[in-house]
C-alpha cells in the first residue's frame, strides 16, 4: 500500500510540471485576434514557433484576411420599385487580404504552467479589392449603368509585445499577447470603369484615382490576440 501511495505520488508531480523543455522545441497555435471592438478568428492564421533555447524562440505567422473579419465577398440586389417589384441591379464586392509576421520571442523563468515572454515582430502583407455593379450605380437600380471598381493595398509595420503561455496539460496551452505597432498602409490605384447603355449604344469612361498611403499606431491584430496552441 505504501509503494503504491509513493508511486500515485510521482506520477502526480511529474502529471503537474507543463513546463517547456528542449525535448519539445516547436509549437503550432491558432490565433483569435481583437480588432478594437469585438473578438474575431484571424482564422486561417496560424504561427509557428521555434525555440533556439529555453529562453529564445523565433516565431512566423501567416494568415488571409485584413485581420479585422471582414468578409471575402458581399452581394446586393437593388429594384426598380420600393416594393422590391420591376426590374433588379446587382452589386457584388470581393475582396482578398493576407498577413504574415516574423519574429522573436524572450521567454522569462518559468513557473510550472506559466511561460510569460517579450516579443518583436516585423509585419507585411496585402490585398485587392473590387465591386461589380450591373444595372446600378453602387447604391440603387439604375438601367443600363454597369461599373467595374479595382483596386488595392500593401502594408509594412513592427509591433512589440508582451504575452504569457499558460499550459492546460503537457504540452497544449492557451495564450494571450497584447502589443504595441507601427503599420503604413499604401494604397493603389483605384480603377473605376463605367459602362452607359442607351439605345443601342454603349459609353464606358474610365477613372484612375491617385494612390494614397496612412500610418496607424495603437494596439489591435496582430498586437491584440489570444492562442490555442501545442508544442512538440
Amino acid at each position: 500500500m505504501k509503494k503504491l501511495a509513493v508511486l500515485l505520488g510521482a506520477m502526480a508531480i511529474t502529471g503537474a510540471s507543463f513546463a517547456q523543455s528542449m525535448d519539445t522545441p516547436m509549437s503550432l497555435e491558432g490565433v483569435l485576434g481583437y480588432n478594437g471592438s469585438s473578438l474575431n478568428w484571424s482564422a486561417p492564421t496560424i504561427r509557428f514557433r521555434y525555440f533556439v533555447n529555453e529562453n529564445i524562440a523565433g516565431r512566423v505567422q501567416l494568415g488571409l484576411g485584413d485581420g479585422t473579419g471582414t468578409p471575402a465577398s458581399e452581394s446586393y440586389t437593388y429594384y426598380e420599385n420600393a416594393d422590391a417589384t420591376g426590374n433588379s441591379g446587382t452589386v457584388d464586392i470581393s475582396r482578398s487580404g493576407w498577413n504574415a509576421q516574423i519574429g522573436g520571442e524572450y521567454h522569462m523563468s518559468a513557473t510550472d504552467r506559466l511561460s510569460p515572454y517579450f516579443a518583436l515582430g516585423i509585419d507585411f502583407g496585402g490585398g485587392s479589392y473590387s465591386e461589380t455593379w450591373t444595372n446600378s450605380d453602387g447604391g440603387s437600380y439604375v438601367d443600363g449603368l454597369s461599373a467595374q471598381v479595382d483596386a488595392g493595398y500593401s502594408m509594412f509595420g513592427v509591433s512589440a509585445g508582451a504575452g504569457v503561455d499558460f499550459y492546460i496539460v503537457e504540452n497544449l496551452y492557451l495564450g494571450v499577447e497584447l502589443g504595441l505597432g507601427y503599420s503604413s498602409m499604401n494604397y493603389d490605384d483605384v480603377t473605376t470603369s463605367v459602362t452607359v447603355s442607351a439605345g443601342g449604344t454603349s459609353t464606358t469612361t474610365t477613372d484612375i484615382a491617385g494612390n494614397a498611403k496612412e500610418t496607424y499606431t495603437g494596439t489591435g491584430s496582430p498586437s491584440a490576440n489570444f492562442r490555442l496552441g501545442w508544442r512538440f
